[in-house]
Order: structure tokens, then C-alpha cells, then sequence
């Protein structure tokens, strides 16, 4: 195993929490002297099928601890996800069909391979457990858990004294999430920052059934391109790890330069010193940029992708002209509300963001601004429509049989 210093510089970069500290370090150390992998657990809910950047913090950390040679587990909370984690909540989530949970889980897994060594992965699902427990388990399982040490949980706290309902399950998230720390024994659990109470459940747990504490890591959790909300699909200011080469390379050049520092030092490996140094005014922050958004679709394409990108970049945006590809988007009806257009590429979270767009004259049709929000349109094969800066997207119409 590489040696424990050089392991501890690198996984501790990016962390903004790990507890207890001393024994994360004495975990690695014991690891490498032993030559013993550890035992790291990286839980998902397969909430959604599709990956953005925001989820690759934990990922990239993952694949940082199989590179180190320990054995990394990532858990599918297909049971978890069922309930849907209530942190950061102020309401409770709506309960997802099984079924759906087991068909996202499939392209998660396929996704998170692109950043995790599949050979030296071990999935598991926490249904594998939970499903075949007797009803006396739950009970003790519940058991372990008080009422008031749940309200020490911020949001549960808040909704509690804000009289905002409280849904008895959503108390057993965090019970099942800690559980499943037990049923694989785990050495270190990553997590994001909102994850903090539900790792130190797992400690306790753990405690209770007489394993060796587990200690965590925590990275934070990624801003999204408007550089102030976390990076959501349903806020519509996120990157997807599927999105094309151009698409990609064009939503990162548009993220604020404040976020720059943050998207090196979590979504790739390259040298801090050196990058900073860039950021302090040795190079143009455009230049900057370009390299960073050439690195991260390197990391899900390749180079000579990432190559193309920034020529089709630089073509559109700089040389004001329309990309040779788009994303093609069909639509049946011969007239469209305008809105409803829009709604269907998927660019923003909601009608009411697309009528902003529209009136904000941020929305053109073949290269003609669109300012009544209330518009219908009548659709033309191969007409495009640019939204925003970025957002380019072909029209095709059904082929006549």
C-alpha cells in the first residue's frame, strides 16, 4: 500500500469534516502497516437515474480509496430510499414505488462506473438486510434510538418547534442508514456535510453491536452553475455526467469564477498550488476555465471530445455562431404554447423560470427573439431554439409515413 502520509494528504483533500479525526488517521495507518484494506461505505438512494457533478464528490472520493487499495462498497439504499432521506428537508418526501427504485439503481450503478473501478467495487443493497427483518428486530432497532436525540438533528429541530409534521418513519432514516453501517462493518463512511448525523447514528449502532466505530468523512456539498443553491436537477443548475461533450463544457464555462477554486479541488485531481496560482491572476480566468471544463469532460469522455468541445465553444459563443449539433428534442403537435416548448428540452426547473427567460428576451427562434410568454407557435421541422446563452435544441417533427 502506499505509504499513510501520502494516503492521509490525499484523501483529506476536500474534506470539510472528518470525526473523529484521530481515529481516521489511525484507521489509515493501522491499514498500511498491516497491509489490511479498509472497509469504505459510500450509500446512494437511487432517487433519480441520472448522475450530475454534484454526486461525483463522493464518487471521485470513493474511487481516491480503491486507487489507495482499500476496499470500497457502494451501498444501494434501495430499502432507504423508499423513505427518502429527510435531511435538509422541511417536508416530508414522497414515497417512490420499489420497483422504480431498483431501474434507477441499475443506471446509477452504470454511471457511477464511469469514475469507479467496477472490478474492485463491491454493490450492495440494503434490502438484502432489512427486507428479511422480523418485525421484533425493527422494534429494537428502534429501540436504540430516543426521541429527544432525534430532535438533536437540525431539521427535525426545526420542523418540530416550527409545528411542520414530522412523519414517525422519517425518524427510522436514520436508523437504517446507521444500520447498514453495521450489516457491512464499516471502517469509514463518506458522506456530504447534511449527512453528518445520520454517519454518527451509524457510530452509535455500531456501538450497540459491539464493532469497531467507524469513523467519517465528509465533503461539502457542490453549488450549482447559479454559484449559490446545491447543484439539483430540480433547480435546473446542474451538469449531468451524460450530458454531451458540448453541453458539458459549455454549462461549465458558465458557472461564476467565485466557484472555480471549488470545482478544481473537488471534481478533478489537478495541482492546487498550481491552480491558484492562476487564480491569483497568472492567467486570464476565461483560460482558467477552459481548462477546467476540458479536464472534467476529459474525465467522462476523453481528450480529443474535450478538444472538440472547446473549438465548438469557441465557435459559438465567441464567433456568435449556432453549434453544428444539438440536442434534438420531437415534438407531434403543429402549434405549441410557447412555455410548453420550452418545458420539453428540459433547460430550466419550472414555467415560471421559462416565462423570466422569455420576457428577459433571453429566448430566440431561429435566431429571432421571443418576448410574449404567452405566444403559440407553430412548429417547423428542424427550426432551433436558443435559450439563454448555452441552451441550443433542435426541433424535428414526425416523418410523414
Amino acid at each position: 500500500m502506499t505509504d499513510a502520509a501520502i494516503q492521509l494528504k490525499i484523501l483529506k483533500r476536500g474534506a470539510v469534516d472528518i470525526f473523529p479525526e484521530k481515529t481516521f488517521d489511525q484507521k489509515v495507518r493501522e491499514a498500511v502497516k498491516h497491509n489490511k484494506p479498509l472497509n469504505v461505505k459510500y450509500g446512494v438512494d437511487p432517487t433519480a437515474p441520472d448522475i450530475h457533478l454534484g454526486f461525483t464528490v463522493g464518487l471521485r472520493k470513493l474511487r481516491q480509496f480503491q486507487d489507495l487499495g482499500h476496499q470500497a462498497v457502494l451501498l444501494i439504499g434501495d430499502y432507504t430510499a423508499t423513505i427518502g432521506d429527510p435531511s435538509g428537508r422541511d417536508s416530508t418526501r414522497p414515497a417512490l414505488a420499489h420497483d422504480r427504485i431498483l431501474e434507477n439503481a441499475e443506471s446509477y450503478i452504470d454511471q457511477a462506473c464511469k469514475i469507479l473501478d467496477r472490478e474492485k467495487l463491491k454493490v450492495v443493497y440494503n434490502g438484502s438486510w432489512f427486507a428479511q427483518m422480523e418485525f421484533s428486530s425493527v422494534m429494537k432497532l428502534a429501540a436504540s434510538m430516543t426521541v429527544s436525540r432525534m430532535l438533536e438533528r437540525e431539521d427535525f429541530k426545526k420542523r418540530y418547534t416550527g409545528q411542520i409534521p414530522i412523519s414517525l418513519h422519517e425518524f427510522f432514516y436514520p436508523l437504517m442508514q446507521g444500520y447498514d453501517s453495521v450489516a457491512i462493518a464499516a471502517d469509514i463512511e463518506l458522506g456530504g456535510t447534511d449527512q453528518r448525523f445520520n454517519i454518527a447514528v451509524g457510530r452509535d449502532l455500531q456501538h450497540a453491536h459491539g464493532q469497531k466505530l467507524q469513523a467519517a468523512l465528509l465533503t461539502p456539498i457542490l453549488p450549482g452553475l447559479d454559484g449559490t443553491r446545491k447543484m439539483s436537477k430540480s433547480l435546473g443548475n446542474y451538469i449531468g455526467i451524460n450530458d454531451s461533450p458540448a453541453d458539458m463544457f459549455g454549462k461549465l464555462m458558465s458557472i461564476p469564477d467565485k466557484l472555480m477554486s471549488t470545482y478544481f479541488e473537488l471534481l478533478t485531481d489537478m495541482d492546487m498550488t498550481k491552480v491558484n496560482n492562476w487564480l491569483d491572476g497568472s492567467r486570464h480566468p476565461r483560460e482558467v476555465k477552459k481548462i477546467l471544463a476540458a479536464d472534467i469532460v476529459s474525465q467522462y469522455y476523453d481528450a480529443k471530445a474535450a478538444a472538440e468541445a472547446a473549438r465548438e465553444f469557441d465557435a459559438v459563443f465567441s464567433n456568435k455562431k449556432i453549434p453544428r449539433q444539438m440536442p434534438e428534442i420531437i415534438i407531434n403537435e403543429k402549434k405549441l404554447w410557447i412555455v410548453e416548448l420550452l418545458s420539453r428540452t428540459g433547460h430550466a426547473g419550472s414555467n415560471s423560470e421559462l416565462r423570466r427567460l422569455i420576457k428577459a428576451g433571453a429566448v430566440s427562434i431561429n435566431g429571432e427573439k421571443l418576448k410574449d410568454d404567452k405566444a403559440e407557435l407553430e412548429i417547423k421541422n428542424d427550426m432551433y431554439i436558443k435559450i439563454g446563452k448555452k441552451g441550443f435544441y433542435r426541433i424535428k417533427t414526425p416523418k410523414a409515413p
